[in-house]
């Protein structure tokens, strides 16, 4: 669901990246109400799950991948969706400069699907629910699964809107070639199956490693001893990230530029490059699709996500520090 450089046009970015500039202020202002000072090393540990989340790639026949994102998950761990969308805004950010995973320009559509939509609608789907319900981890299925389906149909719009909004003199696409009749079922087939079932088993899943290891992560105050064991865990998906390596091919839509004029596309080559895409940006990315030169690939992918992890966690540690206390003086108690 990373949109890459230049399948978007320089003004679909900048139109989507000033929808983020009211979300982000929105978000950062509700985090320093909502989240109180010693809650805030989980928003680094959500964020890096949603990292590790989507280096575990998961095939689809035909010849495609994708993955979780975890940013409902987030939003129920620290009960904010703000929450997800500064975590996983930042993760996104990561992937982004370091690893080449979607476009520097195209940073505010992938936000916008993932940090925004999916986060919010996921996490009011799944309030809903448990309200109703009382079965926290089944609202926290279907919230995730309707979140990342949601993002995707965002996704699926944004790619699919370029061939009739920006093409040359001679009628052919300046950017993504495949119209919405293309683009949306490419999508949606994807993440309404696998998918969203990866969505639902990573929020579930780690849902309830917190409800049986750690409850006490939930609270509205947790000791700093209650993350221990989401720390443990994170090293064990570390250690297994070379999983996402036996996917092979590549994300709809996310394919390098020297890939397009091949792509098949109802038994037909394209057989162009779209020009704006040929002539687009590009920024050399330091470890690009997670390598690291001179090393055997699963090794790689596993430093990779250490360093990848380790920043995010290390970024929050140190925003938590600057964080102040607030005081209840009702009842004589920091906040």
């Amino acid at each position: 669901m990373h949109i890459p450089e230049n399948y978007l046009s320089p003004s679909t970015c900048a139109v989507m990246a000033a929808a983020m500039v009211p979300v982000w202020t929105y978000s950062v202002k509700k985090v320093k109400e909502e989240i109180p000072k010693v809650k805030m090393p989980l928003l680094g540990i959500g964020a890096a799950f949603s990292f590790l989340g989507m280096m575990f790639n998961i095939p689809l026949p035909g010849g495609t991948t994708g993955h979780a994102v975890g940013g409902t998950l987030i939003a129920i761990l620290t009960g904010s969706p703000s929450a997800g969308c500064i975590a996983v805004t930042i993760s996104l950010l990561i992937q982004a400069l370091l690893f080449g995973d979607g476009g520097i320009l195209a940073f505010g559509a992938n936000c916008f699907n993932m940090a925004f939509i999916l986060p919010f609608l996921g996490f009011a789907i799944y309030k809903l629910i448990w309200e109703k319900t009382g079965k926290r981890k089944l609202a926290a299925g279907i919230g995730s699964y309707i979140g990342i389906n949601a993002a995707a149909f965002c996704a699926a719009i944004e790619f699919g809107i370029q061939p009739l909004l920006f093409t040359d003199a001679a009628g052919k696409p300046l950017y993504c070639p495949y119209p919405l009749t293309i683009s949306i079922p490419a999508m949606m087939i994807g993440h309404l199956t696998l998918f969203g079932i990866a969505e639902i088993v990573l929020t579930t899943a780690i849902l309830a490693f917190v409800e049986k290891i750690s409850p006490e992560t939930l609270e509205e105050k947790p000791a700093q001893s209650a993350f221990k064991p989401l720390y443990i865990l994170m090293a064990v998906l570390i250690i297994f990230t070379p999983l996402g390596l036996l996917a092979s091919g590549t994300a709809w839509g996310e394919w390098g530029v020297e890939e397009m004029a091949s792509l098949v596309s109802n038994g037909k080559a394209l057989g162009y490059t779209p020009a704006g895409m040929e002539k687009g940006f590009s920024l050399a990315s330091l470890f690009p699709d997670y390598s690291m030169a001179g090393m055997p690939e699963w090794i790689g992918y596993i430093l990779s996500a250490v360093v990848g992890v380790a920043i995010i966690v290390i970024f929050f540690k140190l925003l938590s520090g600057s964080k102040k206390d607030k005081i209840d003086f009702s009842k004589g108690q920091s906040v």
